[in-house]
């Protein structure tokens, strides 16, 4: 069996900010850009990496989801608890000060972790975590 990961999704509250951070800050190609009743699902990319997007979405818009559950969720993204995604590039250090350059929140500059690997950490407009690791 050959699974792979095909898309990821992470929340957004600003389509226009979540937009202009994944294409034009991380260099990401726009897959998708899908509006539905004023809302926007945007899937973004590596343009080398055709088979793998992440897809950028309203939060709590399952119709399975409660109001309060709704809340919550609008209330974790707002901490920076609620989503996050790891990434990897071969320049962690060029990675960091494009992004740093942008204005996003930076959570930890790069740092050799005690885990064995170097990497950084940074919030998207929607207060989800980014981390990007130095591939090796």
């Amino acid at each position: 069996m050959n699974i792979t990961i095909y898309s990821s999704f992470l929340p957004h509250n600003d389509p226009e900010a979540a937009l202009a951070f994944y294409r034009d800050t991380l260099g990401f190609e726009v897959r998708g850009d899908v509006g539905y009743e004023g809302m926007r699902w945007i899937t973004v990319g590596p343009a080398d990496q055709p088979g793998t997007s992440i897809v950028l979405h309203p939060p709590g818009v399952d119709p399975g989801i409660t109001d309060d559950e709704r809340r919550t969720i609008v209330e974790m993204m707002a901490k920076g608890t609620y989503a996050g995604i790891l990434l990897a590039t071969a320049d962690l250090d060029g990675a960091f000060e494009r992004v740093q350059a942008s204005n996003a929140e930076v959570v930890q500059e790069p740092t050799d972790q005690p885990y064995g690997v170097r990497d950084c950490a940074f919030r998207d407009p929607a207060g989800n975590l980014i981390r990007i690791q130095e591939r090796r």
